[in-house]
């Protein structure tokens, strides 16, 4: 075996794409992953991300724990400003340590390899297939919701129409990343237009008058008691619908200009997510007093319901495009979570490996995709994401913890974008609030979900932390390794600054299995 075809440049791909980034420094190029991503798409991963299903479904969840329609309000405002000050948290340490991977990554450099393994193996197992096959299952639902007017749509309809859709933009995406920005972009600018729709019908309602739940003596009359414990739980449930908001930093490597559109991207996206949420929630209350909201399982259709008439069929399709643009933009995201963890010796070496031609990381895309489909084999999804979601927000306060102990373990390290250290201070002490209440509130759902991950603990320390593994093992990995080449036409990229570093990196390179020079069909495809 030969290092040939890693060294090797990736040839432009058809359809204009752009020539890959070659690896800097060592006066050879590389194949590696492209930078693409300008600053319009970034905007639309970020918004495309965090408005997914949520705004349709999470009123419902706020409202009940909230307990009145102004508590509601304030907490979908108060959730958007902590979301920014998060994402600016992000944005220092995303411009810090510019890899992809997001808080895996940063968890990783800051805290060590097991406490970053930890992240990445609750990602893996649970978070990304099920978040993946619960907004797929939505996008199936809503599509066939016009077709069976008086029934559920059929169980075997949804999971097929949702495989449909996983495995189309598990293709597209596999293809080129322009193909899989330029769909998210069109997509995201859908899901808008709807949320703007259901902005100004809410504005033409104010305007008839129709604002009695709006009014302070109205909109502060609880229909149940007040409860500390629910008013977490309806800050968890409103968090849950500006999910996303982190996921631009899992693909720093392939922005253009990263030190510039990756924070501007997030100055941009939070203000204009935190603005179409409240007044579409705002909508929903001119129309729906917070009984009829409450009685919804899809707020959105039933405001559409109301105020539509004959042309209400525009909110199931409206989600529909929403939902599909999210399951795109979580593909896309999540797959590169994978790549990064590989390239770091924390999962299968083929999962680090892209495409020679088209620079996708194809395997990673796979891998992903299969993940969400076996997930749709299973029938208690929900169950799973409420397990996960405690710790999912755990690791935001660790990530958040890790930029004040960078700031004191590395002073003098260079920093593009420094903030306050206010800010984490801030975002600490909410998260400190939400998890500790929602640990009292919800024990048993919490200490689940903190017992599937440290389910990772022994597999760590067997998989990634024990070097002297038999030989049989590494030989029989390493075959595997090569059919999956084989099959997917990988190789592993080309060293470029900021990748691979630390031991781990050096042993993962060191152990490639890369493509044969004699084999002649994929060396010329790797020629450029």
């Amino acid at each position: 075996m030969t290092d040939g075809p890693r060294q090797r440049g990736c040839s432009a791909a058809s359809g204009g794409d752009a020539v890959a980034e070659s690896g800097k420094g060592s006066g050879e190029g590389g194949v590696a992953l492209k930078k693409e991503i300008g600053l319009v798409s970034a905007c639309g991963i970020i918004v495309g991300n965090i408005i997914g299903s949520g705004i349709f479904v999470s009123p419902k969840g706020v409202m009940e724990n909230a307990s009145s329609v102004g508590l509601a309000l304030i907490v979908w405002i108060v959730t958007g400003i902590i979301t920014a000050i998060g994402a600016l948290c992000y944005a220092e340490l995303g411009v810090t340590i510019p890899k992809s991977g997001g808080d895996y990554s940063y968890v990783k450099d800051i805290f060590g390899g097991l406490a970053g393994f930890l992240r990445l193996w609750i990602a893996v197992l649970v978070i990304y297939p099920t978040n993946q096959a619960v907004i797929a299952l939505t996008f199936s639902n809503y599509v066939l919701q016009p077709l069976f007017p008086t029934c559920f749509p059929p169980e075997n309809g949804l999971r097929l129409l949702a495989a449909v859709c996983l495995l189309l933009l598990t293709w597209v995406n596999c293809s080129s990343v322009r193909w899989a920005t330029r769909v998210q972009d069109i997509f995201t600018a859908g899901k808008l237009l709807a949320l703007a729709l259901i902005i100004i019908m809410g504005i033409v309602q104010i305007c008839k008058g129709e604002y009695y739940w709006l009014e302070p003596a109205h909109a502060f009359e609880p229909f149940q008691e007040y409860d500390v414990g629910l008013i977490a739980l309806a800050f968890l449930q409103g968090s849950f619908a500006y999910g996303g908001w982190n996921f631009l930093n899992y693909v720093t490597e392939e922005l253009v200009d990263p030190y510039v559109n990756l924070p501007r991207a997030i100055f941009i996206s939070i203000p204009l997510v935190t603005f179409v949420y409240v007044f579409a929630n705002i909508a929903y209350v001119t129309a729906m007093s917070p009984q009829e909201l409450l009685a919804s399982n899809a707020v959105a259709v039933t405001f559409g319901e109301k105020l539509l008439g004959v042309m209400s069929w525009i909110m199931p399709i409206s989600v529909a495009l929403s939902t599909f643009g999210g399951v795109n933009g979580s593909l896309f995201t999540s797959s590169r979570l994978f790549f990064a963890g590989a390239r770091e010796g924390h999962l299968p070496s083929l999962l680090a490996m892209i495409h020679v031609k088209r620079c996708t990381p194809i395997p990673a895309l796979l891998f992903t995709c299969l993940s969400t489909l076996l997930m749709l084999c299973t029938s208690d999804m929900y169950t799973l994401i409420n397990y996960v979601g405690f710790i999912n927000y755990l690791f935001y306060g660790v990530t958040v913890a890790g930029q004040i102990v960078l700031r004191i373990k590395a002073p003098d390290m260079h920093r593009p974008i420094r903030i306050s250290l206010v800010w984490p201070v801030i975002y600490l002490l909410f998260w400190a609030f939400l998890l500790i209440f929602s640990l009292y509130s919800e024990p048993i759902v919490c200490g689940l979900g903190m017992a599937i991950m440290l389910t990772g603990v022994p597999v760590y320390f067997l998989g990634v932390y024990w070097d002297n593994k038999p030989e049989c093992f590494n030989s029989f990995v390493a075959k595997m390794t090569y059919l999956g080449q084989k099959f997917c036409v990988v190789v592993y990229p080309g060293e470029t600054k900021g990748a691979g570093n630390g031991e781990e990196g050096e042993e993962l390179k060191e152990s490639q299995a890369p493509l044969s020079q004699d084999d002649g069909e994929t060396h010329k495809s790797a020629d450029c």
